[in-house]
């Protein structure tokens, strides 16, 4: 027993350790079994946590046009169960605009011929998730509702004299249900083009169902361009 453990005891001292490579060696080993030195602490990169991190969106009227738009996909998907038993139905649309955007309501969907007051339950509802939107985008986006007919007049029998009331009528009628929803007055106008504006033909049935419509008109709100304003139409007459 004594001439091994002098045997151990010379191959010991014969053999050299490099500190180094022990190091590297239960660095290798530590990180093969995901062992981490110093607990349970880890250290997180920047780039890491830019990965992790949503990014949040912070453009708010984009996000109420994606609710408009939610709504008119509800609303003309009843406008197509009801097309079954009341013939082809009335399209609602989104589109965009220079400066806002532009919601189209047809105006069968509205008003019976001749008429300009909404008689339509789907339709009342529709304008009444409108003006709950309207109250959620930014206080400089403004609203105009534009009233448009095709070239043919109104019944003689009717209480409208040309397409001038009855354009105007209309847009006014739609103004006062939104106001009556809750949009500030402040932020919200009316005007009738009559069929001096029309987006398709007045030779053909289609055509004129097309112009006969209510626009829904967004504005976004430029503080800049009010400084390029500097004199209005009247100051210009004084001037001369």
């Amino acid at each position: 027993m004594s001439l091994l453990l002098c045997f151990f005891v010379l191959l010991l001292s014969m053999s050299s350790m490099d500190a180094k490579k022990v190091s590297e060696a239960i660095g290798s080993l530590s990180g093969a079994m995901s062992v981490l030195e110093g607990g349970i602490k880890t250290e997180v990169s920047k780039r890491r946590i830019q990965e992790s991190t949503p990014i949040e969106s912070t453009d708010e009227t984009s996000e109420q046009v994606n609710r408009i738009s939610a709504a008119l996909k509800e609303m003309n998907e009843i406008q197509e169960a009801q097309a079954s038993t009341q013939g082809s139905a009335a399209v609602v649309s989104l589109e965009e605009a220079q400066d806002g955007f532009v919601i189209e309501l047809p105006a069968s969907l509205l008003f019976k011929p001749g008429s300009a007051v909404i008689q339509n339950e789907d339709s009342l509802l529709f304008l009444k998730r409108v003006a709950l939107i309207i109250g959620e985008l930014p206080n400089e986006t403004t609203l105009s509702v534009c009233g448009h007919t095709d070239d043919q007049g109104p019944s003689v029998k009717g209480p409208y004299k040309d397409n001038w009331e009855l354009s105007s009528a209309r847009a006014i009628s739609v103004l006062q249900e939104l106001l009556l929803d809750g949009v500030d007055p402040k932020r919200i106008s009316a005007a009738g083009y009559a069929e001096f504006s029309p987006k398709a033909t007045n030779a053909t049935e289609s055509g004129r169902e097309q112009n006969r419509r209510v626009e829904l008109r967004f504005y976004a709100g430029k503080n800049a361009d009010k400084s390029k304003v500097q004199q209005s139409v009247l100051d210009r007459a004084a001037a001369q």
